[in-house]
Order: C-alpha cells, then sequence, then structure tokens
C-alpha cells in the first residue's frame, strides 16, 4: 500500500533552506506561533484581526502600565515587620521606619537574590538574611560584613511611596516621573462629613481587566447581584458613556421603581424610589462607583472605591472601599457596609475567576461584543493609548 503523503508542515522541514527563507519572509505574525501539535492552533488571519486582548496568544509577559500610581497595601498591613507582595511581576518588601513612615524596596538582595523580606529590620535599615548585607530606606547598601568597602552598584530599587486614604500608594515606573497628583482624588475617605469603611483586599485569580470591565459594566447587577443590591429593572434604563482624556464616564437613571434589599435595608425606604449609578474609571485601574436613590422626602450616597492592583497577568490584589454620607456614627449602619456590601464584591469573585479559566482553557474563542460594553471598551482602548506612550 503506498504511504500517505506527509503533512505540510513535515514536507516545509524537508524543503530547501532557500524556500524556507521565502516562505518566512512572507509569514504572518499570527503564523510564527506554535503549531498544533505543541498544543495551539493558528487563527485564520481574519479571525486574528477580530482577537480581543485575552484571545491572543501571550509569549511574553502582560505589558503592565508602569508609569502609574498603585495600591500596594492598605496602611494598617505595613508594620515594622517586613511584608513581602508581588506587584505588577515585581516583588516589593513593605516596612515602617521607626517613626512611621512607609518603605517599599525590591524584594531581591542584589548579591545572591534572597528576598529582603526574610531578613530583619535594624533601625531603619533591612537586612538581608543570607549574608548579612544592610540596605537603607533609599535602596543603597550602607554595610557588608567581612568588607570594609561597599561597591556603588550594591543597591536595590526603591520605589515612592505615598500614604493617602489608608492605602500606600507605590509608583512602579521610572521614579522622576513619580506625580502625586495622578493619585484620584478621593476625599471623601479623609473627610468628617462621610462615613469611610475599608475591608480587607480581595486576592482574585484573574487579570486586572477583567476586574475593571465587570466595574463600568452595571448591567451584571441584575442576575450577579440579584439578592443584595441587584434589580431586573436596570436592564429597562439605557446607561450612557460619556469620555475624557483620561477618564471613562458611565451613566444609568433607573426612576421610580422598588429599591434592592441592601438600599432599603440601608435607607428605610418603604416604597418606590429613583436610583443612580454613575461610574468614573480612569486607567489603568481606579473606578469610582457613584450610587444612591432618594424618594419624595430623603436621599441617601455612597460610593464604592475600586483600585485592583496587578499581581501578575492571572491574579490581582483587588483593594476597595465605601464611602457614605448617612448613619456616620451608626454602629448598625456599619455592619451592614462591613458586611452586606463587603459580600457584595464577593459576590463578583467566582464570575471574574471562572472567565479567566475559560479564556486560558481556549484562548481563541471568539467573544461578541455587545451594547453594555461601550464602556469597558472605551476604558480599553484608552489604557492601550497610555500604554504605547508610557
Amino acid at each position: 500500500m503506498r504511504a500517505a503523503s506527509p503533512p505540510a508542515r513535515c514536507a516545509a522541514r524537508r524543503a530547501p533552506r532557500s524556500s524556507k527563507s521565502a516562505a518566512s519572509s512572507s509569514t504572518r505574525w499570527w503564523r510564527k506561533w506554535p503549531t498544533r501539535s505543541r498544543g495551539w492552533a493558528a487563527p485564520s488571519p481574519s479571525s486574528a484581526r477580530r482577537t480581543r486582548w485575552w484571545c491572543r496568544p501571550k509569549r511574553c509577559s502582560c505589558v503592565f502600565l508602569r508609569g502609574s500610581w498603585y495600591v500596594a497595601a492598605r496602611a494598617a498591613e505595613v508594620t515594622r515587620q517586613p511584608l513581602a507582595r508581588l506587584l505588577l511581576n515585581e516583588p516589593v518588601v513593605l516596612y515602617r521606619c521607626e517613626d512611621g513612615a512607609a518603605v517599599a524596596l525590591e524584594d531581591r538582595c542584589c548579591h545572591r537574590h534572597l528576598p529582603l523580606s526574610m531578613g530583619r529590620l535594624e533601625g531603619d535599615q533591612l537586612r538581608c538574611g543570607y549574608h548579612g548585607l544592610r540596605f537603607a530606606p533609599d535602596g543603597r547598601c550602607t554595610e557588608i560584613p567581612g568588607q570594609a568597602s561597599v561597591p556603588p552598584q550594591a543597591r536595590v530599587r526603591a520605589y515612592p511611596l505615598i500614604e493617602r486614604y489608608q492605602w500606600l500608594w507605590i509608583w512602579m515606573g521610572a521614579p522622576e516621573r513619580a506625580d502625586a497628583a495622578l493619585i484620584p482624588n478621593w476625599w471623601w475617605a479623609d473627610h468628617r462629613e462621610w462615613a469611610y469603611t475599608q475591608p480587607e483586599q480581595i486576592y482574585v485569580k484573574c487579570n486586572y481587566q477583567l476586574i475593571a470591565d465587570n466595574v463600568l459594566d452595571v448591567t451584571h447587577l441584575a442576575y450577579v447581584h440579584s439578592s443584595s443590591i441587584g434589580a431586573s429593572s436596570i436592564t429597562e434604563f439605557p446607561a450612557t458613556v460619556e469620555r475624557e482624556e483620561r477618564l471613562v464616564r458611565l451613566t444609568r437613571w433607573i426612576r421610580d421603581r422598588a429599591p434592592p434589599p441592601l438600599y432599603k435595608r440601608a435607607g428605610g425606604f418603604p416604597d418606590n424610589v429613583d436610583r443612580w449609578q454613575i461610574v468614573e474609571h480612569v486607567p489603568p485601574c481606579y473606578s469610582v462607583n457613584f450610587a444612591g436613590c432618594q424618594d419624595a422626602t430623603r436621599r441617601i450616597d455612597l460610593m464604592a472605591l475600586s483600585a485592583p492592583t496587578p499581581e501578575t497577568e492571572r491574579s490581582t490584589h483587588y483593594f476597595y472601599g465605601f464611602v457614605r454620607n448617612f448613619g456616620l456614627a451608626d454602629a448598625a449602619m456599619e455592619a451592614i457596609f462591613a458586611g452586606d456590601m463587603v459580600r457584595v464584591f464577593h459576590e463578583d469573585i467566582p464570575v471574574l475567576e471562572a472567565q479567566q479559566r475559560m479564556r486560558e482553557l481556549k484562548p481563541d474563542a471568539p467573544s461578541v461584543d455587545l451594547k453594555v460594553d461601550a464602556a469597558p471598551l472605551a476604558a480599553r482602548r484608552m489604557l492601550q493609548a497610555m500604554l504605547e506612550r508610557d
């Protein structure tokens, strides 16, 4: 019996060198990825052009916006005990000096790369737990045991760090470009006429942009949060999307409808109310959700602050908090926000992590955009433009 013809890719291996070169010069980018035999099937050119960021195969790390402030930790987390944290794929160690000032250093000794978080504090300086090199808050090595001189290159990176709104904000880009004015102006968190609730951050096994999508998609409240802050009436009212230079704003008004369970408990509204959902998002990852409701006699305002910080391409430290202008000294109201509102955020986690798993399982699966995606897509385009300038 005559043997079957070899596959085209096998024939290509047997082709003369000149023909291989000619073929490679005309090959498009999507043809250069591993073939099906190595676990990935190359898409057609037309489907590749339509593929979203989460569908594209990755040969290198996800691109993060370095020239930005990110929340590194809650202020209460950082003490005289060194704290290790991975941020944007960079190991960072955080601690406080004796005067309370917070410090962020590269969590890798410049000698043999042991994490400095495994060392100990001596005054304001951090000593490596392997060979005893000691580092100042500015990253300089100030002592090498058994060696009189310290090479000038013996240092680790020190990150600009600012404490604000009970969070520690870290600048991951070039230090000379760090501008405190770029930290979001969430002044309500420090104002005596507003109550601020800051829960523990959530560790989420998903890309941080999925969280940004989730915050900008208020339609999902009717389904994911139906037992807390959602209501089926949400989908009856269209949302508008506005774009500014560094901001995407989504606005939705829900008029003359019954309040959802959590609003009814918090505001004591007996009948229908007018509600609003206004989300302002600043790339790469800051969002404020202005929410509230009112009837003829009363109005309540609350905001959810969202600051997810990428850990890796597939994991995120989700920092968030709530501010409100009612029940400021009410312990029962604080319990609602420290309990029920926290559960609202946790309701999103299984959805976000399931999305991540599915996209990793089949990265070339098509994704259909809907009208409700206008705000998330605008935010992604804005972030892409910022990445190109960074």
